[in-house]
Parts: structure tokens; C-alpha cells; sequence
């Protein structure tokens, strides 16, 4: 008897977010078109939690080597899993919102091959899974008012 799909905590999904008043503005990355799972595919900034790393490390570092960007501050928002069948295991995706100063041009590794800086209706309408139009709303909810309020000491990570 088989033992079924594994369940992975493995991946992290960030949302970058410059958060102007009146205004915000969220990262969303277009896949390369080559060379890469998803080509041309929108999405936040995601990548694999490496062996001995925590969530937030993960987060943090994905953001610097997908963005360059500098994150002033990183809370934590919502899981997600997901199916890869490739691997026969059930990932679980934390999602993160990292806070920047400014929304500056990225600097954009071989994964990626554009960016744009959109209100999050925008983003939300051109992210390609339906599970990170989820988590932008979780974002905009929780994180709406510039912090998460009342809920800050719970759900800020940096």
C-alpha cells in the first residue's frame, strides 16, 4: 500500500508591496519566455525555502535576488497549498507582504523578464493563479491601513 503525497511546507510567495497613500502600488514579475516553468506567466516573487531556512528567511532572500530590492518590512499573511504532481507531494506556500520605500525598477534575474509596479486591482487582475489573487486580498485586508493594526505583534515578521 502506498503512503500517499507527502505534505511540504516549501515555498514562499511574496508580495511587494510600495504603499503610497492613497495608492498603493504591488510588484508583479512576468516569467522569461524561455527556460523557465510558466513562460510569461505574472506573478509575486516566489521561490523554494532551502534546507534549514525558515519561511522568512526564505522570503527575504527570494526578494533580494528576484528584485534587489530593499524590504523595510515583511509580515506574514497566509498558507496555501498546492498539488505538484510531478513530485507527488502537497506544497504549502507562506505568503508573505514585504513593504518597500519606494517603488524603484527591480533588478530582474534570468527567471524573469519584465516587471511592473500596478495598483493592486491591476495585480490582482494579472496574476496568473488564482491562489495570489487570493492572498493580494488577504494582503489589502490585513495590511490595508499600512500595518496590520491591532495585529502587528502577531503578523510582523521584520
Amino acid at each position: 500500500m502506498s503512503a500517499g503525497p507527502e505534505l511540504r511546507v516549501g515555498v514562499v510567495d511574496v508580495y511587494v508591496v510600495h504603499p503610497r497613500p492613497g495608492a498603493w502600488q504591488v510588484l508583479v514579475l512576468r516569467r522569461a519566455a524561455q527556460g523557465t516553468r510558466c513562460p510569461l506567466a505574472w506573478e509575486a516573487v516566489h521561490g523554494r525555502i532551502e534546507p534549514g531556512e525558515r519561511p522568512e528567511q526564505a522570503a527575504l532572500r527570494e526578494v533580494a535576488e528576484e528584485t534587489g530590492l530593499a524590504v523595510e518590512r515583511l509580515y506574514n499573511v497566509t498558507t496555501q497549498a498546492f498539488y505538484l504532481h510531478g513530485m507527488g507531494s502537497v506544497q504549502v506556500a507562506v505568503a508573505f507582504c514585504a513593504f518597500v520605500a519606494a517603488a524603484d525598477a527591480p533588478t530582474l534575474g534570468p527567471e524573469h523578464g519584465e516587471f511592473a509596479w500596478l495598483s493592486p486591482e491591476d495585480a490582482r487582475a494579472r496574476l496568473a493563479w488564482p491562489r495570489e489573487r487570493e492572498a493580494l486580498d488577504h494582503v489589502l485586508h490585513l495590511l490595508g491601513g499600512g500595518d496590520a493594526g491591532p495585529l502587528e505583534d502577531v503578523l510582523r515578521v521584520v
